[in-house]
C-alpha cells in the first residue's frame, strides 16, 4: 500500500509548539509533493452581560482578531514555508477541535499535523486537549508533534 498525501492540514495557534509542528508539515509536503492548508480557528468572543463590556464593540474586536489572524498566517507562509510548496491560509470560527475536523472533511485533506500542546492553560485540565479530541474523532490520520524539549517521565 502506497501512502498518498496530497493535502496536509496544519493547525496553528501561533504558539512555539505549533511552529515546531510546521517543520514536520514542510518536510511531509516536500517529500510527498503535497500542499499545506494552514488553519487557525478563532474561538467565539463571549462577552459578559454586566456593565464592564458596554464600551467594547464586539464586532470591532472580531474584525481585529480576523485581521491579526490573516496577517499572522500570511507571515508564516511567507517566512517559514518554501515557495515551492503551495500553502493556503484558512480561518475558521468556532470550537477548535470541531472546526479542525470539519475543515479536514470539507476540504478533503489527507492528514492533519498538529502539536500536542498549545496555548490552552487551565482549559486543558478541565476539558482535555484539542489534540486529544481531534485524534479521537478525525476522519483522517493525525500526526501529533511534541516539542523536542519535552521530556517523557514515568510517574
Amino acid at each position: 500500500m502506497t501512502m498518498k498525501i496530497k493535502k496536509i492540514l496544519l493547525t496553528t495557534d501561533f504558539s512555539d509548539y505549533a511552529h515546531y509542528a510546521l517543520t514536520y508539515a514542510v518536510e511531509f509536503a516536500d517529500k510527498f509533493k503535497a500542499e499545506i492548508g494552514l488553519l487557525h480557528v478563532i474561538e467565539p468572543i463571549i462577552a459578559p452581560t454586566d456593565f464592564t463590556w458596554e464600551s467594547y464593540d464586539i464586532a470591532e474586536l472580531e474584525k481585529k482578531s480576523r485581521e491579526y489572524t490573516q496577517e499572522s498566517l500570511d507571515k508564516i507562509i511567507r517566512e517559514k514555508i518554501p515557495d515551492k510548496i503551495k500553502a493556503t491560509p484558512i480561518i475558521r470560527y468556532g470550537r477548535s477541535f470541531e472546526e479542525i475536523i470539519r475543515c479536514a472533511k470539507e476540504e478533503e485533506f489527507d492528514i492533519i499535523i498538529m502539536s500536542t500542546h498549545g496555548l490552552t492553560g487551565i482549559s486543558h485540565i478541565l476539558f482535555g486537549s484539542t489534540a486529544e479530541k481531534v485524534v479521537r474523532k478525525s476522519p483522517v490520520p493525525v500526526l501529533t508533534v511534541r516539542d523536542p524539549e519535552h521530556k517523557f517521565e514515568m510517574l
